[in-house]
């Protein structure tokens, strides 16, 4: 299954263990940067490893066998997909002994690991999601249009328009009354074109939702077509494309990718300032770690801002899910808390189940001078 989005993560940072041991899978399968054999020596050792913790760790038989199990099923499932899958990336969930198993084609290489714990291991999935936004690229002519979705580093085709627009009359073939008066008529076909190219437009926007639009044709035109446009779809049309209409779709989804990075970084570099801004005036921000998971413990995170790929281990108290770095004791309710891998996961997945949102930034940036996370908070306690 093709990696789509939101709903896919949810579904598993929402999936109850109820304390089972559950396992996630990914694979960088990029034939572009490596090999079969490469990828397949890397699946080897990743399955190798994975076996070996297995074998030392102290659970029961049947968890034991049930975990077993997962790695049969990756195994087999990897195998096939490098037989038959163009994905650059692999990802698979597996919870054998509650039936579970989620399979996904990733649309770029994530880092190669195989994570067993209580809860399946979606930030990568989380950074992929902030990386790919859902775009609408239109590219307009005097007598066509077409409209393109753009997601997930894939591109398919939305809608085309096809308008009966007169040719302009050429320089001295018509004079005086009679040049005006075709030159409205054309005019009058033109504005008719661009008029149906704005409705198809906020149709599909109704229609699919998209964060972005991109807009390629002449500059003349492209200012026409705006103006047709309601508001909150001017808002979201973000750049202007060197497409046509008549360009070849890979063409198109290369620029595409380009833009939409570019964008990308300068929306990072404006969510960190923002966020530095609002801890220099002791506003609604934490940052740091340990302030950070303080503050998601207290229920006073909104969203949040990590560097990608930053992890650190922790701990968690089994009775009530609170974070912390080094207590040994919940300072709660006294409990003995329990080690975590990386309490960075924990943190997004803990964000995500309650509706907020995940900022992943590229370093470098400024956001490692303050310990390469942080917070907006809805309030403090």
């Amino acid at each position: 299954m093709r990696f789509q989005g939101r709903p896919q993560i949810e579904t598993l940072a929402r999936f109850k263990s109820q304390g089972e041991l559950v396992t996630s899978f990914y694979l960088d399968t990029d034939k572009g940067r490596l090999t079969k054999k490469e990828i397949q020596l890397t699946l080897k050792n990743l399955l190798s490893d994975a076996k070996a913790r297995l074998e030392g760790m102290s659970i029961g038989r049947d968890k034991a066998e049930a975990l077993a199990r997962d790695m049969e099923l990756i195994e087999d499932f990897a195998a096939r997909s490098l037989a038959g899958s163009k994905a650059p990336g692999l990802a698979a969930f597996s919870a054998s002994r509650k039936g579970f198993w989620l399979d996904l084609e990733l649309p770029h290489g994530p880092r190669n690991r195989i994570v067993i714990d209580t809860n399946f291991y979606v930030r990568p999935l989380s950074a992929i999601l902030d990386k790919h936004r859902s775009i609408c690229v239109v590219t307009l002519g005097r007598r066509d249009a077409r409209w393109y979705g753009v997601s997930m580093g894939g591109i398919h085709a939305l809608a085309e328009l096809r308008s009966d627009v007169p040719s302009r009359v050429k320089e001295g073939g018509f004079e005086g009354t009679a040049g005006k008066r075709i030159e409205r008529r054309l005019d009058a076909h033109l504005h008719e074109h661009l008029k149906k190219a704005a409705a198809r437009t906020a149709d599909l926007h109704r229609s699919n939702g998209f964060d972005r639009f991109f807009l390629g044709g002449d500059d003349s035109l492209c200012a026409d077509f705006e103006g047709h446009l309601p508001k909150p779809l001017r808002e979201k049309l973000q750049a202007r494309l060197k497409a046509r209409p008549g360009d070849p779709p890979a063409k198109i989804l290369k620029e595409a990718l380009a833009v939409d990075a570019a964008l990308n970084k300068a929306e990072e570099e404006a969510i960190v300032q923002k966020l530095v801004a609002e801890l220099e005036r002791g506003g609604l921000a934490a940052s740091g770690l340990r302030d950070t998971i303080h503050r998601l413990n207290q229920f006073e995170v909104q969203s949040l801002v990590v560097t990608h790929n930053f992890s650190k281990p922790g701990r968690v108290c089994p009775t009530n899910g609170f974070f912390y770095l080094e207590e040994l004791q919940c300072p709660v309710c006294g409990k003995k808390t329990d080690p975590v891998r990386d309490v960075v996961d924990e943190a997004i997945e803990t964000v995500l189940k309650r509706g907020g949102a995940v900022k992943h930034i590229s370093p470098p940036s400024k956001l490692g001078r303050y310990g390469e996370i942080g917070a907006f908070l809805k309030y403090k306690a």
